[in-house]
């Protein structure tokens, strides 16, 4: 019974942690729109390679970072340096919304914060794995920002991603609350996050919003590994949908000779609103890939080695599928396309 009223007690504060984040970032972000604050932080300007076709404030992460390090560092204090090297990136980020920074500056401050990390708390493993790892989290950083590219997309990955750390956190062979509880307030911040991003979007992530939750699915999937409350593997498989379309992407971009920091429109949920599906229903499909993928994850915790690793191979191997599925579609689009357009000229 004590056990039960315990667990209890825990689940109740991780779910009122979550809801107060999200009205704490909500009313942030309602009041910079409000009174015009936001547009005069960041603007996004639509080009030819956007989704969008007005200008678009870029302060999502003015909602959601202070709340979330603020609440991180007054109740996951252990986790004070996760916390602090994401305000870093945040406030580092927004100079770069605002006026610019060349990639070789925000890779160097994206590698110390990594680098930070991985230094101040270091796993018992081999240097070549805790240079594996970092290099990962280094990727996750910027896969974040490359997948912010859709209305209510990378807010709605946030709120499913770290919703299932902060389960994972409580129902793992090694229940970490603190985990839990840093998880499920920036899942909250995500939320309050996507009232107003959601298609239509009213305000964007900007760089200070993504390139701090990329930081934080590294940091904190890290951090539960470290403190064996799940496998090496959980994290990547929670986040699974976004790291096989930005790496695919990545590895098309490079093959074909292309500078891949710069702007496209070649990922797979761009490519899904183009033929069609628009912002609403990509985010939905997104959704519930995403929802699978957690499940899956969690429910593989205390399975053998053997069959966490099957499950998590035929999951990507999914996901893979899914994305041929969308190319075959896309060519297909583009070569009816094709034959308008030259019936068009003739």
């Amino acid at each position: 019974m004590i056990t039960q009223v315990f667990a209890t007690s825990h689940w109740a504060t991780i779910a009122l942690a979550a809801l107060l984040a999200a009205c704490a970032c909500a009313a942030i972000l309602l009041f910079l729109l409000k009174t015009g604050l936001a547009w005069r932080l960041a603007i996004d300007i639509p080009n030819d390679r956007s989704l969008h076709v007005r200008p678009t404030p870029r302060v999502g992460g003015w909602g959601i970072v202070p709340v979330s390090v603020l609440a991180i560092l007054l109740m996951a204090p252990s986790l004070w340096c996760a916390a602090l090297a994401a305000a870093f990136l945040a406030a580092l980020s927004q100079i770069d919304d605002r006026h610019g920074l060349p990639a070789r500056v925000r890779f160097a401050a994206h590698l110390v914060a990594v680098v930070g990390l991985v230094s101040i708390y270091p796993a018992p493993v081999p240097w070549w794995m805790l240079a594996t790892l970092s290099f990962l989290m280094l990727w996750l950083v910027n896969l974040y920002n490359f997948m912010d590219g859709a209305d209510g997309l990378a807010g709605g990955m946030s709120l499913f991603g770290f919703g299932g750390y902060a389960v994972a956190a409580l129902l793992g062979a090694n229940p970490l609350p603190e985990l839990s509880f840093a998880s499920a307030v920036v899942a909250g911040t995500a939320f309050g996050f996507l009232l107003f991003n959601f298609h239509p979007a009213r305000i964007f992530l900007g760089d200070a919003g993504s390139i701090s939750l990329g930081f934080l699915a590294g940091a904190l999937g890290y951090w539960g590994w470290l403190r064996g409350v799940w496998p090496i593997w959980f994290p990547v498989l929670v986040f699974a949908p976004f790291a096989a379309d930005a790496t695919i992407t990545l590895m098309r971009r490079l093959f074909r000779g292309e500078k891949f920091w710069q702007a496209h429109r070649e990922h797979y949920y761009q490519r899904m609103v183009r033929l069609g599906m628009g912002h609403a229903r990509t985010a939905f499909a997104w959704y519930a890939v995403m929802t699978a993928g957690i499940m899956i994850a969690v429910c593989l915790l205390g399975r053998s080695p053997v069959v966490q690793w099957c499950v998590g191979v035929a999951w990507v191997v999914a996901l893979c599928l899914m994305g041929a599925a969308v190319d075959l579609r896309w060519r297909r689009f583009q070569s009816t396309l094709s034959e308008q357009t030259s019936e068009v000229s003739r």
